[in-house]
This record gives C-alpha cells, sequence and structure tokens, in this order.
C-alpha cells in the first residue's frame, strides 16, 4: 500500500507538547499537525503523538531519520500511523 503522510511517534519525554514534536519534525518537510495524546483523566501526555505532513514523501523521510533519534533526550519509535 502506499505510505501515509501520517506518523505515529512513541517515546516522548513527558514534558514534550505539540509545539516541541512539531519542531522535532519541521526540519523533515511542511509539518501540517502534530498532536501529543493527552490523558483525559489527567490532561498530562501519554508519551506517544502523530504528526502529519504535506507529502508521504516527506513522512518517509522524517521516519527514516527520526526513529531511533531522540526528542528531549528520549529515544523515540517512529511509524507509519495506522487508519
Amino acid at each position: 500500500g502506499a505510505m501515509n503522510s501520517r506518523l505515529f511517534v512513541g517515546g516522548l519525554p513527558w514534558s514534550a507538547g505539540d509545539q516541541e514534536l512539531s519542531e522535532a519534525f519541521s526540519g523533515f518537510g511542511n509539518v501540517t499537525d502534530a498532536k501529543v495524546i493527552l490523558d483525559r483523566e489527567t490532561g498530562k501526555s501519554r508519551g506517544f503523538g502523530f504528526v502529519t505532513f504535506a507529502t508521504a514523501e516527506e513522512a518517509q523521510k522524517a521516519l527514516e531519520a527520526m526513529d531511533g533519534g531522540e526528542i528531549g533526550g528520549r529515544r523515540v519509535t517512529v511509524r507509519e500511523a495506522q487508519e
């Protein structure tokens, strides 16, 4: 199947919000959306989020560059988001 332009990012530091997530990926292309998933009860980060790029090509480049890389000193896992 075709690569989609949305990535799952896991292992985020608890302090990282949407802005940090967006900035970490903005070097690879046009980030159209970056969302850290929050716990409904506490409003705290659940340690993962999603980044959407304008194109699948940009998402692929970001995945290859960032999977196993670091955000805020924590090693992150990046993979294609499941629809």
